[in-house]
């Protein structure tokens, strides 16, 4: 199985925060993804890189929050995440990387 450079341009990292461990408990996995991509892509990425089978993705857009720095003002990127649900008896591990 050989995994194309588009899938990893499409799934950036994955997310690791209290909420997303509560969504992996309920079966679902939490991905920082490319902004331009859509809920097909990242299904077809998710089942490609890791071997699962995927039931469901949903995504959201995070916008970035107006930040000060050393008196500097910036805005941190927008980001959007996908939490893709895998069918019954597949699993990622997240925490060993890719």
């Amino acid at each position: 199985m050989s995994a194309k450079p588009e899938h990893y341009d499409i799934i950036r990292k994955p997310v690791i925060t209290e909420k997303a461990t509560m969504a992996s408990e309920a079966g679902a996995v939490v991905f920082e993804v490319a902004k331009d991509s859509s809920k097909p892509q990242i299904k077809e990425a998710v089942e490609s890189l890791f071997g699962v089978k995927v039931k469901a993705v949903n995504t959201t857009i995070t916008k970035g929050k107006n930040k000060r720095f050393r008196g500097i003002r910036g805005k941190r990127n927008d980001v959007k995440k996908a939490y893709v649900t895998l069918e019954e008896g597949n699993t990622i591990d997240v925490t060993t990387g890719l």
